[in-house]
């Protein structure tokens, strides 16, 4: 059973190693680390977590968190049988003691990451933000939270303004919850954005995804139903493109406690499995509110001169470019283009003109890097930047 945050103020594998940062932005270390800890370490995300930890200049992973089954083991025996990245466990983690998910065990902490299935998150969450830990979510029990943050950090970092009403509201001194979009999400509103920043409001979008076997965790798709397939659902997936791109593209309201999401433009997804390892593809058609829409040459140079706060601000993770444009008629493809920028780029590419709409691309995400445990990191990057934690 999970609560609703914004009602508890009474209560209270690539072919190649994902690099841990951009080498575009300053990796500047702090002065002292902040230890962070991860709940739900053994799964998808929380691996991804641990590996893209390694050598951070800001963070360094000081508690893990897993199921009781997990718990009291060394993380190097607990995982060994579904650690599934393609390097090996950092070595200052594989030593680490597995604790259950629970806030005495991170005292230690002043940061948890969650890579926890939404099956249970909400409680454990819930109870992290009580005990006033910063908590950066992947689940997405408390995205549509109305003082949650639902933050893509090559997007909307201004919709942190909210986090201290949040912490009035709770109680809190120094905790607050953020939370990550859904990964096939990010990877849409980063180009929409671009477009909405450049010509105004967007009227329609319309979407068909293709993604990649691991936003399904782990043991994830079984082999006899994804393999030589597409399986044309994924269960709830539709649901929350639909409704989240409205929140991140949307602003903060004029007194800083909630936000003001965009009715006006209107998102139908469809969505598909299909047998790629990582990478989440996705052909888009959209329609401006502005008419005459801008060329196809006025929108392939706002993608490419598009500009994130977080890559203003420096933080580790940013890359250099949000999004890159590309020119082959065939591209992109996850196998040779998921790690542009470390994995936290958009690439788009087959920008035309649509005979219904007045443009139509196709894009690709990493979806367990930008899509989940990237975002995460970079979030807590940003909120370092803006002396929040």
């Amino acid at each position: 059973m999970t609560c609703a945050l914004g009602n508890l103020g009474a209560d209270l594998p690539q072919l190649r190693p994902s690099p841990k940062m951009s080498s575009s932005a300053p990796n500047t270390p702090l002065a002292e680390k902040i230890p962070v800890g991860i709940l739900g370490a053994t799964g998808t995300v929380g691996q991804r977590f641990i590996q893209l930890l390694e050598g951070h200049p800001y963070f360094v992973v000081a508690a893990v968190g897993a199921s009781a089954r997990s718990a009291g083991k060394a993380y190097k025996d607990a995982a060994a049988r579904s650690w599934k990245q393609i390097t090996v466990i950092p070595a200052d983690v594989a030593s680490l003691i597995v604790q259950t998910c629970e806030p005495e065990n991170f005292k230690n902490c002043r940061i948890v990451f969650s890579g926890l299935d939404s099956d249970v998150a909400g409680d454990i969450e819930s109870a992290f933000l009580k005990a006033d830990f910063a908590v950066f979510s992947n689940a997405k029990n408390y995205r549509m939270d109305p003082i949650v943050p639902l933050i893509v950090p090559l997007v909307n970092t201004s919709h942190f303004d909210v986090i201290a009403h949040q912490r009035k509201v709770h109680g809190l001194s120094k905790g607050f919850i953020i939370t990550n979009a859904n990964c096939s999400t990010t990877g849409l509103v980063v180009p929409l954005k671009a477009l909405q920043d450049a010509f105004g409001p967007l009227s329609r979008v319309v979407v068909t995804t293709m993604q990649a076997i691991s936003g399904a965790g782990y043991p994830g798709v079984p082999s006899l139903d994804i393999l030589g397939n597409v399986v044309p659902y994924i269960s709830g997936e539709e649901e929350k493109i639909e409704i989240e791109c409205s929140k991140i593209l949307g602003g903060v309201t004029a007194d800083l406690t909630g936000f003001s999401n965009l009715p006006e433009m209107k998102v139908s997804a469809s969505c598909n499995r299909v047998p790629v390892i990582d990478g989440h593809m996705e052909s888009v058609m959209v329609e401006f509110q502005k008419c005459p829409a801008p060329s196809i040459e006025q929108i392939i140079e706002a993608l490419q001169s598009y500009t994130s706060d977080a890559q203003k601000l420096g933080v580790p993770s940013a890359p250099e470019h949000a999004v890159v444009v590309m020119k082959e008629a065939d591209r992109p493809q996850p196998r040779m283009d998921i790690m542009i920028g470390n994995g936290n780029t958009v690439a788009v590419g087959r920008v035309r003109k649509c005979n219904i709409f007045d443009v139509k691309f196709s894009l690709l995400s990493h979806n367990t890097i930008l899509g989940a445990a990237g975002s995460s990191i970079m979030n807590a990057e940003v909120a370092v930047a803006k002396g929040l934690i």
